[in-house]
């Protein structure tokens, strides 16, 4: 087992992993810019090193200093959490290079599934169900818009090296595709510095179904059932619940065999999620597979009782999986909600600021996941993620009710909040009956969106 672990990440996840990390009896080191020497992970750490200023780019994004600290802190892993350099395959070859253990899968694994249209034509390859649209990336406008009228519109252009909604657009015809697709495409070099795109189907009014996958060493991979995150807005996961209303057990089955059998492809190792379009007739399509744990990973640990982030670190060391399939076991019903520093009424505005007071719910299956205080100031430099809210009850109604609760409870005074607005979607009569896709928000909220 390792010794210490650093932490190439900030804000909540940071926190989450040193809490797992000190459980385990392993020391931690953060990392944190210039904007973030105040922040909770700093606290917490057992050593903490400055990297660089406030811009992603020259902190949290640069190798060189990451893997420089990790050096002179004497760690022996880094763990990378979710955004940033955790699907960066250039990173995790570097670590291999510097015989510094990197917490996820390895850098060959991640190029081909990490990279979103090389992980498409790879599961095209192996038989598993894609969403219709071209093999190949691409990379100029020209080429993109002949793909895009080959497959016929509309069409979702996407990033390869996407994540979190960013490098993405849909086009509904020649008329909009190229500033789309200009758009899309300077998303991604500027957030991935990546100019690879490819060209898919859009499958309308879907729901968004991921299954959590677990493999180790050992060729052992199991399923950890599956996650709905069709609530959402430009893209962005807002709201994510598991079990999904939406699934039988013998469709869960079948989507939890395939994804299995997407990773056994790729040999696949420690964490990661196989994300799938579900359209109304109960088809469904890969889209697209994330090689790292992901924000709402919460909710999958309150329904199997397993701890990811702890699995991660033993998978990483060596160890086995500590779970096989038939030990995994859907308990109850649980719901995340992502509260964020915007403002909803002002087309999520994002709303930095100094937090003056906050008062957290609590009760039996109430868990809050944050790296904020009172008197924290929230800077303008990140994601304006706050904190994950999560609850568990022993089924969706139930989980629903102690939501509400939960969010009527929560008080953050200073800045502006999206808390009303989530407690808004948890009172929606379509969302009560279940009757979510992932045009749920511009259809019943159009007053949010631009």
């Amino acid at each position: 087992m390792f010794d210490k672990i650093l932490i190439a990440n900030r804000g909540e996840i940071a926190v989450r992993i040193i809490r797992a990390c000190r459980e385990m009896g392993i020391k931690t080191v953060a990392v944190y810019s210039e904007a973030d020497r105040d922040s909770l992970h700093t606290l917490l750490a057992d050593e903490a090193i400055c990297i660089g200023p406030a811009p992603s780019t020259q902190s949290y994004l640069n190798m060189e200093r990451i893997l420089t600290a990790t050096v002179a802190m004497k760690a022996d892993a880094i763990h990378p959490g979710f955004g940033f350099l955790s699907e960066n395959a250039r990173f995790a070859e570097l670590c291999e290079k510097c015989n510094i253990t990197f917490i996820g899968p390895s850098f060959h694994v991640i190029n081909k599934m990490g990279n979103k249209s090389e992980a498409r034509k790879t599961m095209m390859e192996a038989n598993i169900p894609v969403v219709p649209g071209g093999k190949e990336a691409v990379h100029h406008v020209e080429e993109a818009k002949a793909m895009a009228e080959k497959i016929g519109f509309p069409v979702m252009i996407k990033a390869s090296s996407g994540g979190g909604g960013k490098g993405m657009r849909i086009s509904n015809g020649l008329e909009d595709f190229e500033s789309n697709f200009n758009n899309a495409q300077m998303e991604s070099i500027k957030g991935f510095s990546d100019d690879t795109m490819y060209i898919e189907k859009y499958i309308e009014k879907p729901r968004h179904i991921e299954f959590q996958i677990m493999a180790d060493k050992f060729g052992h991979v199991v399923h950890l059932g599956e996650r709905d995150c069709s609530i959402q807005r430009r893209h962005q996961k807002v709201l994510e619940e598991s079990p999904s209303a939406a699934i039988s057990d013998e469709l869960r089955q079948q989507m939890g065999e395939v994804a299995v059998r997407a990773a056994k492809a790729v040999n696949y190792e420690n964490a990661g999620t196989i994300e799938f379009l579900l359209d109304k007739h109960k088809n469904f399509f890969f889209m697209e597979m994330n090689t790292r744990i992901q924000v709402e990973h919460p909710v999958t640990e309150m329904v199997t009782g397993l701890d990811l982030i702890k699995e991660q670190i033993r998978i990483a060391s060596g160890e086995p999986l500590s779970v096989s399939q038939e030990d995994i076991r859907i308990q109850g019903h649980a719901i995340e909600c992502r509260i964020n520093a915007e403002n909803p009424a002002k087309h999520f505005m994002p709303c930095p600021g100094l937090i003056k007071n906050i008062h957290s719910p609590g009760g039996n299956g109430v868990r809050i996941d944050t790296h904020i205080y009172n008197e924290y100031r929230v800077p303008a430099n990140y994601d304006s993620m706050l904190m994950k809210l999560i609850v568990h009850g022993k089924d969706r109604e139930e989980a629903i009710s102690k939501m509400r609760s939960a969010l009527g409870e929560l008080i953050i005074e200073g800045i502006e909040t999206n808390v009303d607005f989530q407690f808004d979607i948890l009172s929606h009569d379509a969302y009560r009956d279940g009757d979510i896709d992932t045009d749920f928000i511009p259809k019943y909220f159009p007053d949010y969106i631009r």
